[in-house]
């Protein structure tokens, strides 16, 4: 199994960025998807989940109405389109799938993406 993020880079604020997290190895539709981030000397902090069956979810308040997760079932992908991007979000990003299956919790992390939200 495996998650592979991309889209991360240096973006001025203000700006948008999408990121994409492609996953193999194992069953991604039956899964849960969530975005994490950790900015350096904090935790890592739930940034938004889509269930298996697509509802969606922001968790982080400092990203409501400006962060939009979404899931392509057929390509294995989650997305995380971020736009009005602040220094704030400067972190590690990383997309985690979870799913509980008789009685069972596989959970997989990718290695994470970079974004850097400066002038």
């Amino acid at each position: 199994a495996q998650l592979r993020e991309s889209g991360g880079g240096l973006v001025q604020p203000g700006g948008s960025l999408r990121l994409s997290c492609a996953a193999s190895g194992f069953a991604f539709s039956s899964y849960d998807m969530s975005w994490y981030r950790q900015a350096p000397g904090k935790e890592r902090e739930l940034v938004a989940v889509i269930t298996n069956g697509g509802g969606s979810l922001t968790s982080a308040d400092s990203v409501k109405g400006r962060f939009t997760i979404s899931r392509d079932n057929a390509k294995n992908t989650v997305y995380l389109q971020m736009n009005s991007l602040t220094p704030e979000d400067t972190a590690v990003y990383y997309c985690k799938a979870e799913r509980i299956h008789f009685g069972m919790r596989s959970v997989y992390w990718g290695q994470g993406t970079q974004v850097t939200v400066s002038s």
